[in-house]
């Protein structure tokens, strides 16, 4: 069985931006050879997720940040925040609900040195939910 290893590093200004790596990835799946296999993506970091959604504005200039400020309002307070002295508490919260993997959801084919990811599912880079 054939394995490929590959590493994406993207930045952003924190505070919910996510970018769409879906063509790096498809650029790593080429690079691998595979012709079919499995496709798993990860982001390091406790404040970073990684998820697949329909990348439209709407969704990932205003919807998904509005959505997590519900479920984890920046300006609460949090026991991390108390312990750690810093202010990202919503920000760990924020990353554990999109999370890092999902085997089932950030798995894909690759057929013909193709990656199956299609422009409506792409993968979003790193969501650091915290100001950089």
């Amino acid at each position: 069985m054939k394995t490929f290893s590959g590493v994406i590093e993207r930045s952003t200004q924190g505070n919910c931006q996510l970018l769409d790596i879906t063509k790096d990835v498809q650029s790593l799946v080429s690079e691998s050879g595979v012709k079919t296999g499995q496709m798993t993506a990860m982001v390091v970091g406790s404040t970073a997720s990684l998820s697949t959604v329909e990348f439209e504005s709407g969704l990932v200039n205003t919807d998904i940040a509005a959505a997590l400020e519900r479920l984890a309002p920046a300006n609460d307070q949090y026991e991390h925040e108390a312990i750690w002295h810093d202010d990202n508490g919503h920000s760990h919260i924020r990353a554990t609900l999109v999370g890092f993997l999902s085997s089932t959801a950030k798995s894909r084919l690759a057929h013909g040195n193709k990656s199956c990811l299609s422009t409506l599912t792409p993968v979003l880079d790193p969501v650091k939910l915290s100001p950089p």
